[in-house]
């Protein structure tokens, strides 16, 4: 079983209010990417992470691939004005139709690999699968600011990604959006428009997107309890 990994990098996070965009903010001394990075790079399954980024970003980007020895495993490739447009410019730089193809947010850097190689897996065998957690909110459907609707929460999920799908499956749904200039805020949503099924696993709280900047202070004290775990395993 192999995957390719697309983890879209060419935002400007505009909701984080840093002139450098997120997924190149400092965290525990390495970009948010590269902490990223390192977990796929740790996954048995992963042949190869494709990138796509803003051209201006490719120069620095690869910089810091070399300095942190994941040159080998990245392939850069220019990204597009929005994530769908990205993702599919990595998707056609695949060679490879056999593998099953993972993509991941760039400003998640707390995914565990048991979760990666679980909806790899799973997507092998069923064509698609998507990480998420439980709802624990009341969910209310609004329009301007009266409410419409109080959705049943026990029927509502919090998507993660990695989310992955056979080649042949993502490639026919990003196909059919890009024909009709349907644009979705995750790869899943191309793939159930066509009427197929979409398998959900449980994801986890602590695989959080660092989005804005009451983000960081959370993520710092999540990267220095996982650098403690990992060391207290070593010992």
């Amino acid at each position: 079983m192999r995957a390719v990994a697309i983890i879209p990098a060419a935002g400007t996070g505009t909701r984080m209010k840093s002139p450098s965009p997120k997924q190149f903010l400092s965290l525990e001394g390495s970009p948010i990417i590269i902490h990223t990075l390192r977990k796929f790079a740790r996954c048995k399954l992963i042949q190869k992470i494709i990138v796509p980024l803003r051209k201006a970003d490719i120069a620095q980007f690869q910089s810091m691939l070399e300095t942190d020895g994941l040159s080998a495993l990245v392939q850069t490739v220019a990204g597009g004005i929005h994530r769908q447009d990205s993702v599919y410019n990595g998707l056609k730089e695949i060679e490879d139709e056999s593998v099953v193809v993972v993509i991941h947010d760039a400003v998640r850097p707390f995914v565990n690999i048991e979760s990666l190689e679980a909806v790899i897996r799973e997507a092998s065998h069923k064509g698609s699968a998507i990480l998420a957690i439980p709802c624990v909110d009341t969910v209310k459907q609004i329009e301007r600011n009266l409410v419409m609707a109080t959705l049943p929460r026990d029927k509502i999920v919090l998507v993660q990604t990695p989310q992955a799908f056979r080649y042949g499956l993502l490639k026919e749904a990003f196909e059919k959006a890009q024909v009709d200039r349907f644009y979705a805020t995750d790869e899943s949503c191309l793939v159930e428009r066509l009427g197929y099924q979409v398998v959900v696993l449980r994801g986890s709280e602590m695989n959080m997107k660092i989005t804005k900047p009451a983000d960081l202070p959370l993520a710092e004290f999540l990267m220095q309890r996982e650098r403690l775990a990992s060391n207290q395993a070593l010992n």
